[in-house]
């Protein structure tokens, strides 16, 4: 009996049932399973289940902490990261040519590059109000040069860049700002008018941006700023020259932008609305010149409609700092150029009933400065910030001595 029992676990053949039972053993079983078939005691199946139990809330409380780590982490980099793109690049230390930074929204934006440490280069046609920006900046301690420049000369440009990569070095930042502007109707505006515009506000922009870019494409970096309009997304009535420089400047920079990205250029296209930076009284006026400066100087000046010169230029300066490819300024500009670009056809009729509104052509009439043509309106309490803005400015003769007072 013993002999057939050790024959039946030992021997060489096995049936088909003993081989599928033997295979079943074999494989990995359940852990109460594995348990139940152990020789160990009742006791010491259950302290290892136990132990077992131990274990897994033990690496689950270990994921779990691993976990929450990870996303506290994760949390830090995404804030800084955020902090970063919020302010945008560090540019202490670059240097800044800012071209029509004489007066206006220019010499704001000088300012502001300024507070953030930048070395400055202006540029302008005119030497005297030149002299005064450049030392309106360094009463407050900038480190900058003044170079007299017509940007729609392109030797006069090559020579200024020359001038500006001797004294401080390489160029980081260009801010495309030079413009002149000619207010009237369309029949008032005269052929020379267009090619004054696109010579000052295209050429302008061309001729600065094309010089600095070898070397910025040489140590691919940099950041280009084009100072655009509204009028540049919509013809605005009674600005039909600015309007088609600006709509040139506006497709040039945003082709610089798709084409430049990929060498790590920045390129940001700036379309402000109205802006509070006195720049009306040098503007040129033709047609009924007095009243055409009495609606340019309300819209220029009064609160709801216009922007403020230093917070404009706050917005710009942060945009170029994130390299951001497009800012509009004003809630009323953002809100036209959506329009327009909804329905082109139905803001081109609202905006010749607008044109209705404007004074009538005046056959025969010359063209004035903004200052020759001052009006009660333009002198009302209604255009105080603008007055205010162009004495601050540096946008008139008078400016000399409020410019020597701020910086005292």
């Amino acid at each position: 009996m013993k002999r057939k029992e050790f024959i039946r676990r030992t021997g060489p053949a096995q049936s088909g049932a003993a081989a599928g039972e033997e295979a079943a053993i074999d494989a990995p079983q359940p852990l109460h399973a594995a348990l139940q078939r152990s020789r160990l005691p009742a006791w010491g199946a259950r302290r290892t289940a136990r132990r077992l139990k131990w274990l897994a809330i033990g690496g689950a409380a270990l994921g779990a902490c691993a976990a929450v780590a990870g996303g506290v982490t994760a949390g830090v980099i995404a804030v800084a990261a955020a902090r970063r793109l919020r302010h945008g690049a560090d540019l202490a230390g670059n240097t800044v040519l800012i071209t029509g930074s004489s007066r206006g929204l220019g010499l704001a934006m000088a300012q502001e590059f300024a507070a953030l440490g930048c070395k400055l280069v202006l540029c302008a046609r005119d030497p005297e109000e030149l002299g005064r920006a450049a030392q309106l900046l360094r009463g407050h301690g900038a480190d900058v040069i003044a170079v007299p420049c017509d940007v729609t000369d392109r030797a006069q440009v090559d020579e200024m860049l020359a001038r500006a990569r001797l004294h401080f070095g390489s160029i980081h930042v260009l801010v495309n700002n030079a413009g002149i502007i000619t207010v009237g109707p369309m029949q008032a505006q005269e052929i020379q008018d267009y090619e004054q515009a696109m010579r000052t506000m295209f050429w302008g922009v061309v001729y600065p941006t094309l010089a600095v870019l070898p070397e910025m494409l040489q140590r691919r970096g940099g950041y280009i700023a084009n100072i655009t309009s509204i009028g540049g997304k919509v013809a605005v009535p009674h600005l039909l020259p600015y309007d088609c420089a600006k709509f040139a400047a506006v497709g040039f920079s945003e082709g610089l932008h798709a084409e430049l990205a990929r060498y790590g250029i920045k390129v940001t296209t700036v379309c402000p609305g109205l802006m509070r930076t006195g720049s009306y009284v040098n503007a040129s006026f033709k047609g009924n010149n007095r009243a055409e400066y009495s609606w340019f100087s309300l819209g220029s000046s009064l609160p709801l409609v216009s922007i403020g010169a230093g917070r404009a230029a706050r917005k710009i300066v942060r945009a170029v700092r994130q390299g951001r490819s497009e800012l509009v300024i004003t809630p009323q500009a953002r809100l036209l150029a959506t329009a327009h670009g909804l329905a082109p056809g139905l803001m081109s009729r609202a905006l010749g009933l607008v044109n209705r509104l404007l004074p009538a052509p005046v056959p025969g009439a010359g063209y004035h400065l903004g200052k020759e043509s001052s009006t009660a309106i333009s002198e009302s309490p209604l255009t105080a910030l603008g007055r205010r803005a162009a004495a601050r400015l540096n946008q008139s003769p008078g400016t000399r001595t409020a410019l020597q007072e701020s910086a005292m």
